[in-house]
């Protein structure tokens, strides 16, 4: 017995000091490798130890692989991955990752996730963002879930096909599967676009006003920061929910507030109102802005739209962002926050995939 778990301490010992992968006897490794520990070696190890223990043995050792990583790999420097949608990373205390390309999710299951291109920590089930490096502090576990084909740089422990999480579920019971805008408030929940009216209801049909949407837009771009400058006479108020986010959107041209100088935040955003804001963002981030006529033509209310707004809409119309309903843009009447949801989700799914 004695000779079995001096046997499994210098195994762990080796494991732990080793990190080549050359052959047993090589240039690169003249004493034993890596591979060789745990192809051959380990799993003999782990038989006569089974054997001699029976299942004590192996609630042991699930313990010891799971502490000591067994099975995982490791990048000293960046190394280029690539994920296809519904598929998994497993990232470990000291690992970093970053988006290249494609889209995906974050959860986090101990520990903290920091952001160290914004120097913020990171909420678990958040949508990454690319060319960011995401870095799991002490103690931490992550799992990066692809939600479409992924090209990506990883360093430090991971381990590749984790397990994907379980399937995101909303708190909501004003929002059923069955809802048409049942994708649209599940995207902007889980990303913090949007909070709950309370913590069980979304309020999907309830209006949603001027400060409320600049916010959603402000979140988008993961609230940076403008100074103040002159801004709107009635957006005074620095410990105002909306004010950084008002703020950034008038610093940046992406909204123009009234002629009298204010920009009236608690009047409910109209959906032209909603596509001239949503145009000035997308110009903003140097999206395309070309536009047609020919979507926003077989709208049987076009002629309705402001002068100020005619240009946005056409842009809308061209990109899927407005689709209108049963043939009518409704330019004059407000939007709702399933709208909303639905706007940026169409949005984020033509720019931003």
């Amino acid at each position: 017995m004695k000779r079995l778990v001096a046997a499994a301490l210098v195994m762990l010992m080796l494991l732990c000091m080793v990190t080549v992968s050359a052959s047993p006897g090589s240039t690169e490794d003249p004493l034993i490798s890596r591979r060789y520990l745990e192809d051959s070696f380990a799993p003999a190890l782990y038989s006569e130890i089974e054997q001699a223990l029976g299942q004590a043995s192996s609630n042991a050792m699930s313990k010891l692989m799971d502490t000591y990583r067994l099975g995982y790999d490791y990048a000293q420097n960046f190394t280029s991955v690539s994920l296809s949608a519904g598929e998994a990373i497993a990232l470990t205390m000291g690992a970093s990752f970053i988006l290249n390309s494609g889209s995906a999710t974050l959860t986090i299951t101990s520990g903290t996730v920091i952001n160290t291109s914004t120097g913020s920590v990171v909420t678990s089930g958040s949508q990454l963002v690319r060319h960011q490096r995401y870095f799991c502090a002490e103690n931490t576990g992550a799992i990066v879930t692809a939600a479409s084909a992924v090209s990506a740089q990883v360093d430090g422990v991971h381990l590749m096909s984790a397990e994907t999480p379980p399937p995101f579920a909303l708190p909501f019971t004003d929002v059923a599967t069955g809802n048409w805008f049942f994708s649209a408030v599940e995207f902007v929940f889980k990303n913090e676009l949007f909070l709950g009216t309370t913590e069980t209801t979304f309020s999907p049909q309830t209006s949603m006003t001027r400060a409320m949407f600049v916010t959603v837009l402000h979140r988008l771009d993961n609230r940076p920061v403008a100074s103040a400058g002159e801004g709107f006479s009635d957006v005074r108020n620095p410990s105002i929910y909306y004010y950084d986010a008002v703020t950034w959107a008038h610093a940046n041209n992406i909204v123009a507030g009234h002629p009298d100088g204010t920009f009236r935040p608690n009047d409910n955003v109209t959906r032209e109102q909603m596509a001239a804001i949503m145009h000035r963002y997308a110009a903003h981030k140097n999206q395309d802005m070309s536009a047609t006529d020919t979507v926003f033509n077989t709208f049987s209310d076009r002629g309705r739209v402001s002068s100020f707004a005619v240009d946005a809409m056409r842009w809308a119309t061209t990109w899927d962002i407005i689709r209108g309903s049963s043939g009518s843009l409704m330019p004059q009447s407000t939007a709702t926050r399933a709208e909303v949801a639905q706007i940026v989700l169409n949005y984020y799914e033509s720019f931003m995939p």
